[in-house]
């Protein structure tokens, strides 16, 4: 495309030079700039895109938008606008043929509980007729096309690029999550939503956002800005758990009309005669269009308020009520989220990704509604992160646990044993016996933790200690295949190691 076309929509900018030069690709980062490359100079939290604009220009590139011109390159050509990650956005759709215009796109945003619903609506959808791509956490991924995830939520460049391939490989609609980060850096201005969700919010990012508030503002922005009707999409819904502390908030100030779900209160979407158990949820599922009854085999109530998400979406998108609940039987498992390690010694052994205080509270609780016997619970928290919640994760799962083994997650940069020491700030008020390692070569009698810095040997040292009807839970890491250590990637798999363990188990 010409510079001039893909500038047709964007308001308030000023053009220098030839608009008619020809564009062959998209990027902000200068290492990446090929002939014929628009540069996007940008500022960031620790670089300033116009200082890299010489650079861009060495390499080849087509043209620059900016936001200084003080920074204007001379011999080609650049165009100032007044806000560049916004123009990206825009840019970036239309360069990929703006995919997300003609087809079904749902977002979903909260701190818990993306991942699951994605899956649930792609099971949805499908049942519905609708083949539907997701672009997640864990990858972006239509049948059998996977394009591995860099980011939650790219950059709008590789964003756009992606729902292109995935739209030509033949989905009909996307389901994405969208993360606070995202919103933020507006990584999904120039998308068009159909149906945006939120889960919930609860501390995380605290390290990016400073501030709850902040946070809060991060996430509102979708319901705020992005969900406005327009040509493209004139009948946009918000779907909002009333559950969550912040829903009201979200519901309020939404600029399209909203489903509310929840499993308290008079939602539209809420669920009635639950029952829950090792096997899954059975519930009656309410929703202003009928009622349904199902059966699922995901765990515990916060995955009855995920289901609740997904099917309150299919409500806003007008799907048929067999085809929401076709969807939600129909899914089994996420990898990585309450995923079970089957085995031979009758222990529930379940892998989550759960990595902050309040999803580690949610998993837990719901093992204890559950639970036939004891509860192991093999944690550690990620380094270089948010080290406010280290304390508050250590004192939930101690206290929720009967035996709790700290131990590393991903350390990155920070000394292993200086995080385990910030987690036990948080068990050491319970006054909880602490066991040493040694002293659990058989048995535990009483209610405690440990410290066990090597993630293998906690894991097996949890999984020795299993007794039938046990519940062994593995949080934090999820569906990750390694562990960062300094700045290395190992191969490491909770899955991987709890199936070693429990071949090795004796009794």
């Amino acid at each position: 495309m010409t510079l001039g076309e893909l500038l047709e929509k964007l308001p308030d900018i000023e053009i220098h030079g030839d608009s008619t030069v020809s564009i062959s690709a998209l990027t902000c980062d200068s290492r990446s700039v090929l002939p014929g490359t628009l540069f996007f100079a940008l500022r960031g939290l620790q670089n300033d895109g116009h200082l890299y604009i010489a650079n861009a220009v060495s390499a080849g590139a087509a043209a620059i938008i900016l936001e200084d011109a003080a920074s204007a390159p001379v011999g080609i050509p650049w165009v100032k606008v007044g806000d560049g990650r916004a123009a990206m956005g825009s840019i970036s759709a239309l360069f990929n043929g703006d995919p997300t215009s003609t087809k079904i796109l749902v977002g979903i945003t909260g701190t818990n509980g993306k991942t699951t619903t994605t899956f649930l609506l792609e099971a949805i959808l499908a049942a519905a007729g609708q083949t539907a791509a997701v672009l997640g956490t864990i990858s972006y991924r239509f049948g059998t096309k996977t394009i591995q995830a860099s980011h939650t939520t790219p950059e709008s460049t590789e964003l756009q690029s992606v729902f292109r391939q995935l739209s030509e490989a033949g989905a009909e609609a996307f389901v994405m999550e969208v993360s606070s980060h995202a919103l933020e850096q507006k990584r999904v201005d120039g998308c068009h939503f159909d149906v945006g969700i939120f889960s919930n919010l609860t501390r995380d990012h605290l390290d990016y956002h400073i501030t709850m508030e902040r946070y809060l503002e991060a996430k509102g922005r979708f319901f705020t800005d992005l969900l406005r009707p327009s040509e493209e999409k004139p009948r946009r819904r918000a779907v909002v758990n009333m559950d969550d502390l912040y829903g009201e908030q979200i519901a309020m100030r939404c600029a399209c009309p909203v489903v509310t779900f929840g499993i308290r209160g008079q939602c539209q979407v809420r669920p009635a005669d639950v029952t829950l158990s090792v096997k899954g949820i059975r519930a009656t599922l309410i929703t202003p269009v009928g009622e349904l009854e199902f059966n699922s085999r995901l765990l515990g109530r916060f995955n009855l308020s995920n289901i609740l998400a997904a099917a309150a979406a299919g409500v806003a998108l007008n799907l048929p009520l067999q085809a929401i609940k076709h969807g939600i039987e129909n899914h089994t498992t996420v990898p990585g989220r309450m995923e079970r390690v089957e085995n031979h010694h009758g222990i529930t052994c379940l892998v989550d990704y759960a990595h902050t205080g309040d999803a580690l509270e949610n998993v837990l609780a719901t093992l204890r509604e559950i639970a036939g016997g004891r509860i192991i619970t093999v944690f550690g928290c990620g380094g270089d992160r948010d080290n406010g919640k280290r304390p508050i994760m250590g004192g939930i799962a101690a206290s929720m646990s009967d035996l709790a083994i700290v131990t590393s997650d991903n350390p990155r940069t920070e000394e292993p044993s200086d995080i385990m020491f910030q987690v036990k700030a948080g068990i050491s008020p319970l006054r909880l016996r602490e066991y040493r390692p040694d002293q659990l070569v058989d048995n535990f009698v009483e209610k405690g933790f440990t410290l066990l810095e090597n993630r293998h040997d906690a894991i097996r040292l949890a999984i020795h200690l299993a007794r039938p009807d046990d519940i062994v839970l593995l949080a934090g890491k999820g569906h990750e295949d390694y562990q960062i250590i300094g700045t290395i990637k190992h191969h490491f798999d909770d899955r991987e190691e709890a199936a070693s363990a429990f071949a090795e188990k004796i009794t």
